[in-house]
């Protein structure tokens, strides 16, 4: 089974107040993300592309977990569970057997809606509860989820042209 393309995200406006930029352009590359595992089989999606075995699926995983670490973990707090280990650091790229791309998908869209959750309750000047990152502010994660996101999305832009020859939002 696949996922359907869903419709392309809303770009920002040309202007505005600074949070809303910062989380209209994050929401924006968050949108792309889907858009680059829709219309794949679950075979395509786990097919390692890399040496390092890096793959759309497994991609969209680890983009899950950043978005976990950073909104949940480090700025709220919490004590959420992450699949990696000292032994196994790069177990969140990993698709396990069960996973499927509707679980992975749906990981993806419920840690984007609890991070989108949590900025908005938010100053951009707060900063984070967990001591492991003590100073950021919700501006500073703002900004790097952006560029984490979009970067990867350069990675997937490649994958997904070897896969399919799509290029594009």
């Amino acid at each position: 089974m696949t996922l359907a393309m869903p419709d392309l995200p809303e770009r920002p406006p040309p202007a505005g107040p600074e949070k809303e930029m910062l989380t209209r352009f994050l929401d924006y590359q968050r949108g792309i993300v889907l858009r680059k595992i829709a219309g794949l089989s679950d075979e395509e999606l786990r097919r390692p592309m890399t040496p390092s075995a890096v793959s759309l699926l497994g991609m969209t995983k680890h983009l899950a977990y950043v978005e976990r670490w950073w909104f949940q973990a480090m700025f709220a707090g919490e004590d959420v569970p992450f699949p990696w280990t000292d032994d196994d650091p790069d177990a969140d790229f990993r698709v396990e057997p069960h996973e499927t791309t509707e679980s992975i998908g749906e990981l993806y869209r419920d840690e984007v809606e609890r991070s989108q959750a949590i900025a908005t309750a938010t100053d951009l000047d707060e900063v984070t509860k967990d001591s492991r990152r003590e100073g950021r502010t919700m501006r500073w994660i703002l900004l790097h989820m952006i560029e984490e996101v979009a970067r990867h999305l350069g990675h997937a832009d490649i994958i997904r042209e070897q896969l399919d020859g799509s290029t594009g939002d």
